[in-house]
């Protein structure tokens, strides 16, 4: 029955991470999120999604991760993007269409080795915001690849080993 799996299998918590790993954590968000915005205000362009944020987490939090990964950040926030001006193009704004663009982000990041889970969401900001097709290169494209700038700076000044660990 569906409520019998719905029980917990009493595995235990990860282990709490370090005051160390936090603080770089909590550091290399700030710095990123504060030079895409100061960035994109000194050149009048968007370099900022809602989902960098989430983005941060993974690139700071848990570099090591294989969402962690240049090439999925960069790539499957692009495709995400993309997938959502399509389906907004062919279907219009509406619910279905937006179903259907975030389920097809997800296959298309399956299918080309570049999932990004963060980059899930950008349909549905697409939909939201319903910009035009220079979505995909101010903010989406050039604010994630300066993402990975500022992380391939700052994740290879404080930790070992070298990030990332894949192109």
């Amino acid at each position: 029955m569906w409520p019998e799996k719905w029980k917990c299998r009493s595995v235990p918590l990860p282990p709490a991470p370090g005051l160390r790993k936090v603080v770089l954590a909590w550091l290399g968000g700030v710095l990123t999120i504060a030079i895409l915005v100061g960035l994109g205000d000194w050149l009048h362009v968007s370099l900022i999604l809602a989902s960098f944020g989430a983005s941060c987490v993974l690139v700071f939090g848990f570099p090591e991760a294989p969402f962690s990964q240049p090439r999925n950040v960069v790539a499957g926030h692009f495709l995400s993007a993309l997938v959502g001006l399509l389906f907004l193009e062919w279907l219009g704004p509406q619910g279905g269409a937006l179903a259907l663009a975030v389920g097809t982000a997800i296959a298309v990041m399956m299918l080309t080795r570049t999932v990004h889970p963060p980059a899930g969401s950008n349909p549905v900001i697409v939909f939201l915001l319903q910009p035009g097709w220079d979505f995909l290169w101010f903010p989406t494209l050039s604010g994630a690849v300066l993402l990975v700038a500022v992380a391939l700076i700052y994740n290879n000044l404080r930790r070992e080993p070298a990030w990332p660990s894949y192109w």
